[in-house]
């Protein structure tokens, strides 16, 4: 078994705590690795580090830092498999899914690549006679990131750290305490590539140590990823700290298929977005509205589509559907199949009595639909966060757009269509922040924001894209005179020189 560390100040340092968390296998069910429960003086400790590099950082010009980020890049790429694995082991993604959470971290890594153009301000000759005005983009500080087990690559490694760094910030990054390995291996990445020492810093801790980064002094923004109570409670506490935060929180994304949409397709698009990553994602797709008269006709073709995907090891490239990333995971989620069922709905497919030959410990559970969820059902409201699918019925567009906006979450919304005008009224009226026609995870590349609304985020600057990039930076306007001959002879100044 292997004990991590936290990489501190360009360095793994033995942990002097006495606690230490468990890192589990979720396709074998078994502990792989123990990591600590950093104290709170070595957060501390992490967020001095940080504040140490940051006068040298920001002062490196943006084509240095632009080539590290290219090193760092060739290096993700050097290590692709090794780091696929290590999310396949720790987090319990298939294999095909594991490498698209390292592609997302690196199609971050690469668009961070472009902070020369990205940070560029803008100027203005002449605002008023003989003045000249320049608005720059400067780094601000220390940014904090607090990360989510489910992607232990995209969402601390892209989401958070690449895009903060590159604009001369530096960071602090609590990674998931279940889920720490992936960060830690690219924390190496970072000082391989060059990265000085305290630029880059990934601690484990509990929330209580936690909270340090949520009203130390020396942060100035906080990025977190996780359930909407905690999500509130960070945006609250920092933001009532002076910091900036975003925080990116649940979802219960819904589709509306219609009657005119293609069966065999959709059922197909929705299994890959319901099911994929085992439902633990935020922009999965755990509900659909269906017109009911096709609604009997999707759900036929969903079973057959569900019963062909082969449930096993994250590890095994075989594997379309791997486990649950916990245990403890695996138990909630099997009880909201259980409300479900208390509330009425009908299962149609249950996975809680899989089990996987030679992986018998493994913390599977296969693919669940309820169908004829109504309204008032909780489990089609609230975030399941597993490999569950809500079926709810409507009579036509207007009645299903209004059960979709009904829900407090609006990370995401779909149609399913091939009718222009519908798509287009959808598209304008839905609450969803990220809309798919047709798409069913309508998570834009990295050059647009991710643009979670109402309980799904709290915050002014999304992540990814020009958001991304104001919220890790700060506009400095300069207004500039010169003072020719006939300027120097005046001994008398307007209240409005130069403004007017």
């Amino acid at each position: 078994m292997d004990t991590l560390n936290p990489f501190i100040n360009g360095r793994f340092i033995e942990s002097s705590t006495d606690e230490y968390m468990n890192v589990c296998d979720p396709s074998v069910g078994e502990v792989i690795a123990q990591t600590p429960r950093c104290t709170r003086e070595e957060v501390i400790s992490a967020v001095a580090a940080a504040k140490k590099a940051y006068p040298g950082w920001k002062k490196t010009t943006s084509a240095q830092r632009t080539q590290l980020l290219f090193d760092l890049r060739n290096l993700i790429k050097e290590n692709f498999d090794d780091l696929t694995f290590s999310v396949c082991r720790e987090n319990g993604k298939a294999w095909e899914e594991a490498a698209g959470d390292v592609q997302k971290a690196l199609e971050m890594t690469e668009y961070a690549c472009s902070v020369s153009t990205l940070m560029m301000g803008n100027s203005l000759m002449n605002t008023s006679r003989g003045i000249d005005t320049v608005e720059y983009r400067e780094p601000v500080g220390v940014f904090a990131g607090i990360a989510p087990w489910n992607f232990p690559a995209m969402i601390p490694m892209g989401w958070m750290t690449p895009l903060a760094v590159a604009c001369g910030n530096t960071y602090v990054l609590k990674a998931a305490s279940s889920t720490p390995m992936t960060s830690l291996k690219m924390a190496e990445l970072y000082k391989k590539a060059g990265f000085p020492d305290g630029v880059i810093n990934v601690v484990t801790c509990s929330r209580r140590e936690a909270e340090l980064l949520l009203s130390h002094e020396d942060i100035c923004g906080v990025t977190f990823v996780g359930s909407t109570s905690v999500g509130l409670h960070v945006y609250s506490a920092a933001a009532s700290n002076g910091k900036r935060v975003q925080a990116l929180c649940e979802a219960k994304n819904h589709a509306l298929v219609l009657e005119d949409a293609p069966i065999t397709r959709t059922a197909a698009g929705i299994m890959n977005s319901s099911f994929g990553c085992a439902g633990e994602r935020c922009m999965a797709l755990p509900c659909v509205v269906v017109q009911e008269e096709i609604a009997d006709a999707l759900v036929e073709e969903l079973l057959r589509l569900c019963k062909k995907q082969v449930i096993g090891p994250a590890y095994d490239k075989k594997t379309n559907l791997g486990p649950l990333a916990s245990d403890e995971h695996r138990t909630f989620v099997r009880q909201w199949i259980e409300k479900g069922v208390d509330e009425g709905a009908k299962i149609v497919l249950d996975g809680r009595g899989v089990q996987v030959k030679g992986y018998e410990k493994g913390f599977y559970l296969g693919h669940t639909i309820l169908d004829h969820v109504t309204p008032e059902m909780s489990v089609g409201q609230l975030e399941i966060f597993g490999p569950v699918l809500c079926v709810k019925r409507c009579k036509n567009f207007e009645e299903g757009l209004q059960m979709m906006n009904a829900n407090p979450f609006a990370n995401g919304s779909v149609i399913y269509t091939q009718n222009g005008y519908y798509a287009r009224e959808f598209v304008e009226r839905t609450d969803g922040g990220m809309v798919g026609v047709n798409v069913g995870i309508p998570v834009p590349i990295g050059v647009f924001s991710f643009t979670g609304h109402k309980k799904s985020f709290f915050g002014d600057l999304h992540c990814h894209g020009k958001d991304a990039i104001r919220f890790f930076t700060e506009s400095k306007t300069v207004t500039t005179r010169w003072f020719d001959e006939e300027d120097m002879k005046q001994d008398k100044v307007g209240t409005w020189d130069g403004v007017i």
